[in-house]
């Protein structure tokens, strides 16, 4: 496969196939990222993300029952070029159960829902959106380019059209200051996105970003070990969801948990807990990623 720059991927999409039909972010401006800073958002040539499917089928083309399409928000992509992709794919993996891409709020608004009724046809299943959080204020200061509403609205747009919805929240977003709100806002925007899969990550000062600027000069302070866990405590506690898996299986977290909502909420809660009062042994820092 051919591959451009540094790749990223859900953890649940660790056996699937990547195809890398954007590269970067065509939004690009979230303050806490730095993920595509190193190159400018395009579309690869469509001949040559076509013949990478033909490359992987010939390799194992039987064996992959999943495909993630990259980069950060291939749902921006025109229908059409989305169509030729998804039928290219069809075709090469015969035991193929899931195609799946990040998006954005943005990008979701960018499509009508005829164009989105034909994307999940066409064999789009699941869509992983990242608010980050609910606050408003949180939203400001990261410069997400959407905020609730926004999210709430792609949220339902898309389940509409019949795709399954991720919905990725970043603790320690709100950093020290807005903590309390930050993971409030997030259990309610959450709640209202109701989604199928919800995860939670940790915020990471990456060096080089605008918020490592801002944390330089005391601007923003990143929260305590154990002032994310009283968030993450939070969002559990206040989240109301139909059914969704829950995970904090992520790298950045210091407290892997895994469950369904609401039906294992005292189950977790539990454990956030325990491990509140320190008994239960927490990722070391060493090992924490990206």
């Amino acid at each position: 496969m051919r591959y451009q720059g540094r790749i990223f991927r859900p953890p649940s999409e660790a056996d699937s196939l990547i195809l890398q039909a954007t590269l970067g972010c065509s939004w690009n401006h979230c303050t806490y990222c730095d993920m595509y800073r190193d190159r400018r958002y395009a579309e690869r040539p469509l001949e040559e993300l076509l013949a990478d499917v033909t490359l992987a089928a010939s390799s194992f083309g039987r064996e992959i029952e999943k495909v993630f399409v990259a980069d950060g928000d291939a749902l921006g992509m025109s229908v059409d070029r989305w169509s030729r992709l998804l039928a290219a794919c069809r075709a090469s993996f015969p035991r193929l159960r899931r195609v799946s891409a990040y998006a954005t709020a943005r990008n979701v608004a960018g499509k009508s829902d005829d164009e989105l009724r034909r994307l999940r046809q066409d064999g789009l299943g699941l869509v992983y959106v990242g608010p980050e959080t609910g606050d408003p204020e949180t939203f400001r200061r990261i410069a997400k380019g959407a905020g609730y509403e926004e999210h709430a609205e792609a949220a339902r747009r898309a389940h509409a059209a019949g795709f399954q919805l991720s919905a990725i929240f970043l603790l320690g977003a709100g950093g020290v200051e807005r903590g309390a709100e930050h993971a409030a806002g997030s259990a309610r925007l959450a709640t209202e996105m109701d989604p199928e899969f919800l995860s939670l990550l940790t915020l990471t000062v990456v060096p080089g970003t605008p918020i490592a600027k801002l944390a330089a000069t005391g601007r923003f302070r990143l929260p305590s070990v154990e002032g994310t866990l009283r968030e993450l405590r939070t969002f559990v506690a206040e989240v109301r969801p139909t059914a969704a898996v829950f995970r904090t299986n992520h790298a950045s977290n210091y407290l892997p948990i895994a469950g369904t909502l609401p039906r294992d909420r005292d189950r977790i809660l539990a454990v956030v807990d325990r491990a509140l009062e320190g008994g239960v042994r927490l990722r070391p820092e060493w090992t924490r990623g990206l």
